[in-house]
């Protein structure tokens, strides 16, 4: 019965906006075709770090290569949600150390839309799609919201 449930608040989730801008930007990675039979579960399979997973990592580490891509690509779809709600280019911008700890903001013309500390980066990830959507809402919900609040600094 659970399990029948998690796959409905699956399915939802697919149907979400965030989900959908970040499935076309991994599609779009693909320039080989390898992932052209993968399901968009698949595709996203890497974003879920439920509480089991996330004790496997250590609790120091130095984020690899493909955490730090998941990152940028989760930001990315943000951004493009953003644009689409408001017609203002969005700008991502990261800095992070060696460590996995740094900020990440969307900039829109001179308006900084979002801001998000980095820590842990190693350990990115969220405990279901549910989750991925719940935290990409916000983050879309809050820099839709700084254009409206300052829109003569975001449309400059």
């Amino acid at each position: 019965m659970k399990q029948a449930a998690n796959i409905a608040q699956g399915d939802r989730a697919l149907d979400a906006p965030i989900v959908k801008e970040l499935v076309k930007l991994w599609r779009a990675q693909d320039m080989h075709g390898s992932w052209e039979n993968r399901s968009d579960v698949d595709l996203l399979g890497p974003y879920i770090v439920n509480s089991m997973k996330r004790r496997e990592l250590p609790i120091v580490g130095d984020p690899d290569p493909s955490t730090i891509r998941r990152l940028e690509l989760f930001f990315d779809a943000v951004a493009l949600s953003i644009e689409k709600a408001t017609a203002v280019m969005i700008q991502p911008m990261l800095k992070m150390n060696h460590e996995g700890f740094g900020r990440m903001v969307l900039i829109g013309g001179r308006l900084v839309v979002v801001n998000k500390q980095l820590r842990d980066v190693h350990r990115f990830g969220f405990d279901s799609l549910a989750k991925l959507v719940g935290e990409g809402d916000k983050y879309v919900r809050d820099g839709v919201n700084m254009i409206r609040k300052f829109p003569s600094a975001a449309n400059h």
